[in-house]
């Protein structure tokens, strides 16, 4: 793979020049706050920032949040991430207050060398999502026209074929950040020759999100485990009764065909967590995975699947981590979660969370980061990766 980096352009000099960085600053916020719950993904692209604005350029980050529908809409502002950028970088961040019109263009204008810039919502202009070459386009001229020079340090959007992600790309020089490619180094590890035994942990909702990760997977693995929402179905495909718990009917022959021709690879949970509701506060307790209750929903692995999982996990070589193992937003089942964190955390492996919920729940149990190998800031852009997928804005980053 070519792609110029940050590096390179360091040694041409940035020095005066405004370089457009697309970030990644879609951090959860509290609903009854407004404040940031994580701000992993805003200390992620600090490196790239923080090395631009010491070379003095004038720095100008544009990013999404959340969903609004193409136009603005006050929940979505990215003015408390601003804040939350500036203390982090240690010197103010000057705010737009749309993306491409009058404030952003007076913001980047008086930007002085080292400063630093963010644009409103790049998601308030129906241009950046549009699926309409030409309207994407001219979003991506107003867009450009701000930078001389685009560095792409989102690596949870190179999966998109967004303006900002693909477009401007080919209308400035552009470059990758420290984290897009750091993230790339590490997801090619995986994809080409890990050390193994290699061991996939997958959890999450849906057997239908995770199907082609699966099928990608399958052939390189030693051993595919599954919990998780997703557990459920593969369950049901065994012929086990799983109450009423998150069922894809759909996807249970496919299930059923995957474990036929797994050949002993897939690992399924043999207890689960079984409450009387979907709530923090429900009776509960830990049942065995081939008979759960009629009227009760399994919201975590148990005991027993934790401790298999985590010897499967202490012999791996090379480990790759993407969705939780229950509801661990809810402390009474999140015990699957924490266990299986601890044991990849505890393992001596390459060890790669992927992105999403995953790095959520590290991050929101408490759990040391620096144990394990590398946490990607892109969960839907990792597992892509993965299933080999052409990502839209790597692609951009090689022409």
């Amino acid at each position: 793979m070519s792609i110029r980096n940050l590096d390179d352009l360091l040694a041409e000099g940035v020095s005066g020049r405004r370089v457009l960085v697309r970030a990644d600053l879609n951090v959860p916020l509290d609903k009854q706050t407004g404040d940031i719950s994580d701000d992993g993904r805003i200390r992620a692209v600090l490196p790239t920032l923080g090395a631009l604005t010491e070379a003095g350029a004038k720095v100008v980050v544009c990013s999404h949040l959340g969903r609004p529908k193409g136009a603005p809409d006050p929940q979505f502002s990215l003015a408390p991430v601003a804040g939350r950028l500036g203390e982090l970088l240690g010197t103010a961040v000057h705010t737009a207050t749309d993306t491409v019109g009058e404030s952003a263009q007076a913001t980047v204008a008086a930007l002085a060398d080292g400063e630093v810039a963010l644009l409103e919502n790049l998601r308030f202009n129906k241009g950046e999502t549009s699926k309409d070459d030409a309207e994407r386009g001219a979003f991506a001229d107003q867009l450009a026209a701000l930078g001389d020079v685009y560095v792409d340090d989102a690596f949870g959007a190179v999966h998109r074929k967004h303006a900002s992600v693909h477009d401007v790309p080919a209308r400035l020089p552009h470059f990758a950040g420290r984290l897009v490619l750091r993230e790339v180094e590490v997801l090619s590890q995986l994809t080409g020759d890990p050390e193994r035994p290699y061991v996939v942990v997958l959890g999450g909702s849906k057997v239908s999100d995770k199907l082609a990760v699966i099928e990608a997977l399958l052939p390189k693995v030693d051993r595919l485990l599954i919990g998780g929402g997703m557990c459920f179905t593969f369950l049901k495909a065994r012929g086990h009764e799983v109450g009423s718990s998150l069922l894809e009917a759909e996807m249970v022959e496919t299930c059923r065909n995957l474990l036929e021709r797994s050949e002993g690879k897939i690992m399924l949970p043999v207890d689960v967590v079984a409450a009387d509701a979907f709530a923090p506060d429900a009776a509960h307790d830990t049942v065995p995975a081939e008979g759960i209750p009629s009227k009760r929903v399994g919201l975590d692995v148990g005991p027993k699947t934790v401790a298999g999982f985590a010897a499967a996990l202490k012999g791996a070589r090379t480990i790759f981590w993407n969705g939780p193992m229950g509801v661990f937003e809810m402390p009474a089942f999140a015990h699957g979660t924490r266990g299986v964190a601890e044991a990849i955390a505890g393992a001596d492996a390459f060890s790669v969370v992927g992105g999403g919920d995953s790095a959520a729940a590290v991050r929101a149990l408490g759990l040391d980061e620096k144990s394990f190998g590398h946490i990607s800031t892109g969960g839907g852009a990792s597992l892509e990766y993965l299933e080999g997928k052409t990502l839209p804005g790597i692609a951009a980053l090689e022409n």
